[in-house]
This record gives structure tokens, C-alpha cells and sequence, in this order.
């Protein structure tokens, strides 16, 4: 049985060592699950919305206001609140695409505060979201449960730890990019999924495009340290 270690550690062979590394490997995914799903791409909702887009909406505001205002110690708390909400605007709304993506990246961001093996449930639940979401209009929201789908891919452990699939996550991520070629995400999470795959010549283009891209009325807060994120890993990649 392939066991998943961090890179340099010495594996141990011994069933405590190997339940020890199993919760150390899980931490460390879902330690950045909130920073993956931190800026997923949504579509601006128009000035005349619909009650479900109304909804939705207001789940974006909160949502935005906990991961990037709320102090550390209370996002926990603000997420299950918030994931409590979002599941009953998806089942208020039970057909509709996009609340299933918003609870499944409020459940995503709930695992990244969370973290280690109780995360992983939560993982799997916002994995469901995105599957269902998908199956209701692929196309929802630019494309958006492509690209959340699969960040949860590549960053996810493999088995026997989680679901995580590089290549299923490179099928995903291009998926999004067809709907949305120059959005900020889907650009951005291409080009981190290169680099992490060893293609970090094919990334540079992909992360210049994050940084150009246009803006998303209404996602200032969002778009400003997506851009943040891509010149740091571009200045990365020139430093490397």
C-alpha cells in the first residue's frame, strides 16, 4: 500500500507511524483548502436578480466577509453558520446550479479552518456539491465547479488518504478554462496546477493572464489578492 509522506521524512513502517502520517498528510491539504477556494470564480449577478440569485449573492457577501475580515480564531464558527445557510438556500432552490457551487465553496473553506482527518469529510460533502451542481448546468457560474472541482484534485491527498487525482484535476481545470479563457481562476489555478506538476514554463503564460485579467464588478476584495497570489508565484518561478 502506496503511503503519503512529506517530502525528506523517513517513513516508518509501524501502524502508529503510519496513522500519524496519514493525519500529517491530510493536514497539510486541507491546511490550503481555504486559500484554494478563497477566490473561486463567480460570475457578476445582474442589477435585476432573481430571489435564487438574491440568495446566492448574499452567501458571496458573507462569505467574503469571513475569509477576509473575520478574525482567525472565529471563522470556524462564521463557516458552519454560514454552511448551514447555503444548504438551505440550495434546497430552497433544489434544481438550480449555482447555490450547490457557493455551499460547496463554503464547505471547502469550512475544511481549510478545520483541517486535519475531521476535514475530510467536509472535503468529500463540497466534492459531492460540485459533482451535482454539474450534472444541473456544467456551465453555471463561467464554469466555476470545473475549476473548484479541481483545485480539490491536485490538492487533496491521494489514496489511501483522500481522492486527490493530478491528472483527473488537469481535465477539470482545462474544462474551466474553455467557459472562462481569460477569467482570473481558472487562469490562476492552471497555472499553480502546472507549476505543482512540473510544467512550470507552460505556467508563466497562464499567471500573466490571472494578472491581466479583467475585473469582476464587485469582487475587488477577490480579484486584488488573486493578482497577489499569481505575481508571487510568478516571482517564484523567475527566482527559481
Amino acid at each position: 500500500m502506496k503511503t503519503l509522506a512529506h517530502p525528506g521524512t523517513r517513513m516508518s513502517t509501524r501502524p502508529g507511524a503510519r496513522a500519524v502520517t496519514r493525519r500529517s498528510a491530510l493536514g497539510l491539504a486541507t491546511a490550503a483548502l481555504t486559500a484554494l477556494v478563497a477566490f473561486a470564480g463567480v460570475a457578476p449577478l445582474g442589477a435585476h436578480a432573481a430571489p435564487v440569485d438574491d440568495a446566492v449573492a448574499e452567501l458571496q457577501r458573507d462569505w467574503e466577509v469571513i475569509r477576509y475580515q473575520a478574525p482567525a480564531g472565529e471563522r470556524v464558527r462564521l463557516f458552519e453558520a454560514l454552511a448551514t445557510r447555503a444548504h438551505t438556500v440550495s434546497t430552497t432552490h433544489a434544481g438550480q446550479a449555482a447555490p450547490l457551487v457557493w455551499e460547496g465553496i463554503i464547505v471547502s473553506s469550512l475544511a481549510g479552518e478545520k483541517g486535519g482527518l475531521g476535514a475530510l469529510g467536509l472535503v468529500k460533502r463540497a466534492k459531492a456539491l460540485y459533482e451535482q451542481s454539474l450534472q444541473i448546468d456544467a456551465k453555471a457560474l463561467d464554469g466555476s465547479a470545473y475549476n473548484s472541482l479541481g483545485v480539490l484534485y491536485y490538492k487533496v491527498p491521494g489514496w489511501p488518504v483522500g481522492f486527490g487525482d493530478k491528472a483527473k484535476a488537469g481535465e477539470l481545470l482545462r474544462q474551466a478554462l474553455a467557459l472562462s479563457p481569460q477569467g482570473i481562476d481558472a487562469n490562476f489555478f492552471y497555472g499553480e496546477y502546472l507549476v505543482e506538476t512540473d510544467r512550470a514554463d507552460e505556467a508563466r503564460a497562464y499567471l500573466e493572464r490571472a494578472v491581466n485579467a479583467p475585473a469582476r464588478p464587485g469582487r475587488q476584495v477577490a480579484d486584488t489578492g488573486r493578482r497577489e497570489e499569481a505575481r508571487a508565484l510568478l516571482a517564484k518561478l523567475k527566482a527559481s
